[in-house]
């Protein structure tokens, strides 16, 4: 299944998600190199954006191994959010991705995110203030609705079809759910039959047959892969492999894995300097090894190291002392 949004082709249909702290550039590069059809930044706020804080301007800066690379925005205003899609258009990106999906009280209490979804006038007049800004395609994320009363994800995207917007991206969850329950693939299937742009099913997208599941389940056109990213970052490629021949892809060995993690720590260091890349490695570090044996006391142990040298040895103590074809 080949999706094809303007002039950006995308042959495979198995996408990395924007996750708040985890889909910066490094980690977006390693899940580009292994076969994601398509990479997303984190969620970055249209008034920070305009503003161009270090910290925005960071979570956007892209490369030419991350490409094609959407940059996700946030907010409640129409006027900035098509000002802060123009600016990331400038910057390289190209798609714009609008959140409403986003579950957090932070966001939604500044009527942004997922609480777009119970005005759906005001969502309709920032989806075409962002799509007139742009010369480059606009997407949209969202969850099946507000709670199980409104779930009206339905009529939001026959809104996003009406303004412009190329391709939808659904959680199968309200956003009173949070993550709590099970996706509800099936009715990302209401929005696949409600317009007749790309669909893809977004939640609990865990195996090779969860994926699978979900597109039986929903009809959609791909799928978009979030935690079951975590500390694997050759996982999207394994997906995509199993939906197009049903080819099962092996982990790499333990070295390759190694090798894999102090490529990500390095370029976490490069990127956030010193004491602050070690602070945010901790959690990538637990997840490559929290399915490896003596994984969490290897976790223990490097969330209270604070010298980079020093964690990076220990990387290479404990994938050294691992039985070379045994998993936990």
């Amino acid at each position: 299944m080949i999706i094809e949004l303007g002039s950006v082709k995308i042959d495979t249909p198995v996408f990395l998600a924007p996750m708040a702290g985890i889909t910066d550039l490094p980690f977006r590069r390693l899940v580009t190199r292994f076969g994601a059809g398509l990479v997303f930044t984190e969620m970055v706020a249209s008034k920070a954006m305009v503003a161009e804080t270090r910290r925005s301007l960071r979570m956007v800066k892209s490369a030419n191994d991350d490409q094609p690379m959407a940059v996700q925005l946030a907010g409640c205003d129409p006027a900035i959010m098509a000002e802060a899609a123009k600016l990331n258009e400038d910057m390289g990106a190209r798609i714009i991705d609008i959140n409403m999906g986003c579950p957090v009280k932070k966001v939604t209490s500044g009527m942004a995110g997922s609480s777009l979804m119970r005005d759906l006038a005001h969502a309709g007049d920032i989806l075409r203030a962002t799509v007139a800004a742009v010369n480059i395609p606009v997407t949209l994320k969202m969850r099946t609705g507000w709670d199980d009363d409104t779930r009206n994800a339905p009529e939001l995207a026959k809104i996003a079809e009406e303004a412009g917007i190329r391709m939808l991206t659904v959680h199968g969850r309200t956003r009173c759910q949070f993550f709590r329950g099970t996706a509800d693939w099936r009715y990302i299937g209401e929005v696949k039959r409600a317009v007749n742009i790309p669909v893809v099913a977004n939640g609990d997208i865990l195996s090779c047959e969860d994926a699978a599941a979900a597109l039986t389940q929903s009809g959609a056109d791909g799928v978009m892969i979030g935690r079951g990213s975590y500390g694997r970052p050759w996982f999207v490629a394994q997906v995509a492999a199993f939906l197009s021949s049903g080819q099962r892809l092996a982990d790499p060995d333990f070295m390759a894995q190694r090798d894999v993690l102090l490529e990500h720590y390095d370029a976490l260091i490069a990127l956030y300097g010193e004491d602050v890349g070690v602070r945010v490695s901790r959690k990538h570090l637990g997840w490559y090894a929290e399915r490896l044996a003596g994984g969490e006391q290897f976790r223990q142990k490097v969330v209270r190291m604070t010298d980079w040298r020093a964690v990076r040895d220990e990387i290479h103590h404990f994938y050294d002392a691992l039985p070379q074809k045994e998993y936990a």
